[in-house]
Parts: structure tokens; sequence; C-alpha cells
């Protein structure tokens, strides 16, 4: 919700072309000169070196972030008559993605200082499933706006029950718990690559990543009709291919990606200082490297904190405005967990986004700094 008056945009993929102009010129000129454009050499190269870069054993690229979680699931046989438990202060993908395989979505809160699912709340829900739900049979945790989620007390949880574990990276590229990487910590991890993340596509696409080899060649199948032999179908799979173009841009962006983060959070550092003293200063998980996707103010007076921004020349989001479960689509048909998703709904009237992304010039930040250290 940036106001269109704005010089300073709450996000702008432009920018990260621009800086990577030369480079990304060059390898979009070596695809079309190629004239192999799906499934070839550039996706595989991305994904071994996404695959190096993350620790993992495997890394299949796809067509998106919402396509990378639904072939996850597929890939643990999950569908019709299973539950899925996942938070609803997220991307209504994460939840589209739970019903593209005929699964039912749980949704549970959040802890309110970080913004991922409460590990809490999840231990009594695989505990005490919600009446008439099915049975639950994998759970998502989401690492929300560069956060890492409470992962070893979910895994620990989702053990003691045998319930397999997705994590969903699409905000948290790069970002460790524990010095672990996310997308290391679980069974299946899925990344988004919408033109806005941390590591950005000018277009989209996804990737999964597993330790498990052979788990990886089922998933590198179904993201292909369940191709292992051209032509074959060995499985019921998806029509889901990560773009020859879209991964030699992402080659690019990808031995950039730690710096850029390293930039997003000094910028953030930035932030936290011209807020010292304040209320707003988002909370960082102990053990956890943020990598501020998102840069996350909290306040009860939004409306107007937002206004002084916008008045300011500065652009903010809100992420995000209306929780899943209060969203038309969903509103009243899903189970939500014991605690009613009421931290869900007191941050979704509160949260607002400040420009954030690598690009931002030291006179920019300067200029927001002042802005917030005169509110």
């Amino acid at each position: 919700m940036s106001g269109a008056a704005s010089s300073i945009p709450q996000a702008n993929p432009g920018a990260g072309y621009r800086a990577l102009q030369a480079e990304i010129d060059a390898a979009v000129a070596r695809v079309l000169q190629s004239g192999w454009y799906i499934l070839g050499q550039e996706v595989r190269a991305f994904e071994s070196e996404f695959a190096g870069w993350l620790g993992t054993a495997a890394a299949v690229g796809c067509g998106n972030g919402t396509d990378a979680l639904a072939i996850a699931l597929r890939a643990l046989g999950l569908g019709p008559g299973m539950s899925v438990v996942t938070v609803s202060h997220t991307a209504v993908a994460t939840v589209a993605a739970i019903e593209m395989v005929g699964a039912t979505p749980v949704l549970i809160d959040i802890e309110p200082d970080y913004y991922t699912m409460d590990p809490r709340e999840l231990a009594e829900v695989l505990m005490h499933p919600p009446t008439g739900a099915p049975p639950i049979r994998a759970v998502i945790p989401v690492h929300l706006y560069g956060q890492p989620a409470a992962m070893p007390e979910i895994m620990a949880a989702c053990r003691r029950h045998g319930v397999p574990v997705i994590e969903d990276c699409a905000q948290a590229h790069g970002a460790t718990l524990g010095g672990a990487r996310v997308g290391t910590l679980a069974d299946i991890a899925t990344f988004s690559f919408y033109p806005t993340k941390n590591l950005g596509a000018l277009g989209d696409g996804g990737m999964l990543a597993t330790h498990d080899a052979q788990l990886g060649a089922e998933i590198a199948a179904l993201r292909q009709y369940g191709w292992k032999t051209h032509y074959m179908s060995d499985a019921v799979g998806v029509n889901s291919r990560l773009d020859e173009l879209q991964a030699a841009i992402l080659r690019v962006k990808l031995a950039h990606l730690n710096t850029q983060n390293a930039r997003r959070r000094a910028i953030a550092a930035a932030y936290d200082e011209a807020l010292r003293g304040k209320s707003l200063i988002p909370a960082v998980r102990a053990g956890a490297e943020h990598v501020f996707h998102l840069y996350v103010l909290r306040s009860q007076e939004r409306s107007a904190l937002q206004a002084r921004l916008r008045e300011g020349g500065i652009g903010t989001g809100i992420h995000y405005a209306t929780p899943v479960h209060l969203q038309p689509a969903y509103r009243d048909r899903l189970p939500l967990g014991p605690a009613g998703c009421r931290a869900t709904e007191a941050a979704a009237n509160q949260v607002l986004s400040l420009p954030m992304y690598p690009e931002l010039t030291e006179a920019q930040v300067s200029h927001i700094c002042d802005v917030l250290r005169a509110i």
C-alpha cells in the first residue's frame, strides 16, 4: 500500500535488475543463443549451485513457490482425507498449495514477537487435532519476513507424532538458525523466486530442496508429468518447470545473495538505531540470523504512522492486512487451532513494512532514518 507520490518505494525489483544489468543481460543473451529453453543446462547448473550454497543433497527447480509447496506435499503422499498444519499469517500461497493437492489446511497462531508458527500451539494441535478435521499428515512452518521459525521445537513436536515437516522459505533465503541455513532443517524445503524476494527472478520461479537424494529424484520427476524416462510417466505428476531464462538470471543473482543479505542487515541496523527507545523495533529470535526480506514495524497507530511516512516521501506496505482465515475464500470453512488465531488478527491490524532492498542508497536510508527519528 505504497503512496502514489512516494519517492522511495517499499519494494523496487527494477533496481535489482539495474544493479546487475550487464551480468543479467549477458546471461539472457547466452540462453537466447543456445536454442534450448526448457530444463537445460542453465536449470541443471542453477540447481547444483543452489544445493551447494544451501547445503543439501538435492535442489529441484519448478515454476513458482506455490507449485514448490504443492509438489513437496505430493512427494510426501499428501492428498484428500489428510490435514496439513500451517499458519494464517502468511501469503495465501501457503494455504492455496495445500488445497491444490486436496488436503485440508489447519491454521494455527503465531508467536507475537516473531510472527512465525507458535510451537506450543502446534504441540497441542498434534496431540488434540480439531474435531472433524482429517488426520494431520504434515506441517508447514513459514519463515516469515526473513525470520526463522522456532524449528527445534517444531521438529521435536512433529517427530513425536511421526509427522513430516516442509519449510516454507519463500521469504528467508539465507537466514540461519543455530548456524544452519533455513531450508536444511526439515524433510523438504521450498523457495519462491518471485521478483521481490531476497533471491528474485525477473518472473516466476520456485525450488525444492532436500537432504535425501532419492526424494530429490522423485520430486524432479513429479515436476514434469512424473517422467523418469522421457514421455513415460511413472507417477502422476504436474507441469511446473523452471524456465532456462530465469535459471540463468538466478545464477547471476545467487552469486551476489550473501552480499545483498548483508546489505539488508545493515539497513535494518540503521532503522533499529533510528528507532532506539521506541517500541517499534522488530524482534530477532535468539540464535537466528534474520535476512530482512521485510523490515516490519508494529504500531497501534498504524494509519497515522503510515501517513507520516507518506508525507516524508516513504512508501510502506502491509504484510499481511487480512489473515487467510478471514479472507472470503477461506472464512468459516477451515479448522483453526485452539487460540483462534487471536495473535494473528492482532498483528494484521498493526504491522507496517518499511522500504527494504539492497539497492537503497545511503542517502535514502539516511532520509528514512531522519523521518523515523522525527515521529
